[in-house]
């Protein structure tokens, strides 16, 4: 007996390889990550095109964005979950193939109702396959090649974003906002085939869905679902309804608060819960999900107001605007290719706070934008945020996931990408909301200099009056120069808005530098992980 079990001991603690080559692996993993992250941002520019097609109000149309959100949160904290229980490669493809459904249904739908649901669908099916894309990478290459892994993983979680609205509004504007949603028909299958091809499930799954005996935590999924869908809801129209103004705003934050808690409790103390909150006693990775929040802010932040900026501001077309942001995603992939190389070589640490050094940088001189400003203005700042989070990114996920056991991967995975578009949406909410009542507040402040007891104010109106004489009805060359500089007021109230905004993100950036050491110091790239 006791030599029977020696050739079982070694298999115990050897860590598990796949079959297939674990690049073809990640090219799988990418076309699908690509997919779902580029819907989050594609069809923010076609939403007036939609609404009118489908006779809805622009307001209503929002509901495209909200519900593939919505859905998208409850999925991505429960995707460990699903894969232990239906088994990961059964879950990735099943995944693909209700995405690909959902798809093909979004760009059919006769009516908003019809489009929303589809939206459901698809942001359910699509909230899965970031985590398991990263959670499949993380265990197929050795500890040492992980950080290369994350930066192949990282081209599409962060230039996907950039290049959604250009791609969305070129698509737009040449075809038709349906044409939106048939891209992902032979890019899902061929994802699909490269997935059933390549990717298979590590003998760990097996044993855990056996400790499970089938039980299920339905209490936990209830007040998961029910926080986060009112969570997704408030962050998304609490600007459009005056936020706590609105009483049933104020209802869905009891709702919220109370199911999150409750959600945090529970799942703390069940048998086998549907999201073990228990992996955030890992330091690295407890801190790392901040961290990761503070780069959705900043992510989803610019990507909003940068647009809004170049359309509203400085008149650019839709797709111009789109362009001016594709630079960051030039910046990222670059970043990354470096960062490949760094991983294992140089404490994580430092590539995290260079990373964070260069966001408040670009943030900072996106800070310093006026009226005047030509399109290098606005590449360059991209060009280093680009560069920035692709600093940031890789060798933060490899820090927080890379100390924590395989098995518990693709929990913190879902974790991980949750926390990230939670950041995203507050941030969205945060700087929507800035705008708009900084606008007010600045406007408020110029009007105090705009008086006829102020003598610059005088003697401008009256040369603007006397420009204006042969150019509007005789008369009217007054009222017209009043207007003329009332609309200006309003511009440069709005800019201050948008400055003060760009101030307020790289201070952020900038506090995110402190908190990169509060990062346990990894091991180089021969280091092993804890879990093997």
């Amino acid at each position: 007996m006791p030599d029977a079990s020696k050739p079982t001991a070694p298999s115990a603690t050897a860590p598990w390889k796949p079959q297939a080559n674990p690049w073809l692996i990640a090219i799988a993993v990418m076309l699908a990550t690509v997919l779902e992250v580029l819907d989050t941002s594609v069809a923010n520019v076609a939403l007036p095109h939609m609404a009118g097609n489908l006779s809805a109000s622009t307001e209503e149309a929002t509901w495209v964005l909200t519900s593939y959100l919505v859905s998208n949160a409850i999925v991505l904290p429960m995707t460990g979950w699903l894969s232990a229980t239906f088994g990961r490669k059964r879950f990735l493809l099943g995944c693909v193939i209700l995405f690909i459904i959902a798809s093909g249904a979004c760009g059919a739908a006769p009516t908003l109702g019809s489009l929303v649901f589809a939206r459901i669908v698809q942001g359910a099916a699509g909230g899965a396959l970031q985590p398991l894309s990263q959670a499949i990478l993380m265990e197929s290459f050795p500890p040492e090649k992980r950080g290369v892994a994350m930066a192949v993983f990282g081209l599409g979680v962060v230039v996907a974003p950039i290049i959604g609205p250009t791609l969305g509004g070129w698509i737009t504007d040449n075809y038709s906002w349906r044409w939106i949603f048939y891209i992902n028909l032979p890019l899902g299958l061929l994802a699909l085939m490269m997935c059933q091809s390549f990717i298979e499930d590590p003998p760990y799954l097996k044993e855990s869905k056996n400790q499970r005996n089938g039980s299920v935590d339905y209490i936990g999924f209830a007040f998961m679902s029910v926080g986060l869908a009112t969570l997704q809801i408030i962050l998304d129209q609490g600007q459009q309804v005056d936020w706590f103004s609105a009483l049933w705003l104020r209802w869905f934050t009891g709702i919220c608060v109370f199911s999150l808690i409750a959600f945090v409790f529970w799942e703390l103390h069940v048998k086998h819960p549907i999201v073990d909150l228990r992996v955030l006693k890992d330091k690295n990775f407890a801190a790392g999900t901040v961290l990761i929040f503070m780069v959705g802010i900043v992510l989803y932040s610019t990507v909003t107001m940068l647009p809004l900026f170049l359309q509203n501001l400085l008149q650019y077309p839709a797709l111009d605007s789109g362009m001016a942001l594709s630079p960051r995603g030039m910046g990222a992939v670059l970043s990354m290719i470096i960062v490949g190389k760094c991983i294992g070589r140089v404490d994580s640490r430092l590539l995290i706070g260079f990373g964070f050094t260069m966001l408040a940088a670009a943030s900072w001189k996106f800070g310093s934008l006026n009226m005047t400003i030509g399109m290098g203005d606005i590449i360059i700042p991209n060009v280093v945020m680009g560069l920035g989070m692709g600093f940031v990114f890789v060798p933060l996920t490899t820090t927080a996931m890379g100390g924590l056991p395989v098995e518990k991967m693709g929990n913190a995975a879902g974790i991980f990408n949750l926390m990230r578009n939670i950041g995203g949406g507050v941030g969205i909410s945060i700087v929507t909301t800035m705008l708009s009542r900084g606008a007010q507040a600045n406007q408020a402040h110029l009007a105090a200099h705009t008086s006829q007891f102020d003598p610059v104010f005088r003697q401008y109106a009256a040369g603007l009056t006397e420009a204006l004489k042969g150019q509007v009805a005789i008369g009217a060359e007054h009222k017209s120069a009043l207007a003329a500089i009332y609309r200006m007021m309003i511009e440069q109230a709005t800019l201050l808005s948008f400055i003060d905004i760009f101030r307020w993100l790289a201070v952020i950036c900038a506090l995110c530098i402190a908190g990169v050491f509060i990062l346990r110091k990894t091991k180089g790239a021969a280091g092993p992980i804890a879990a093997h």
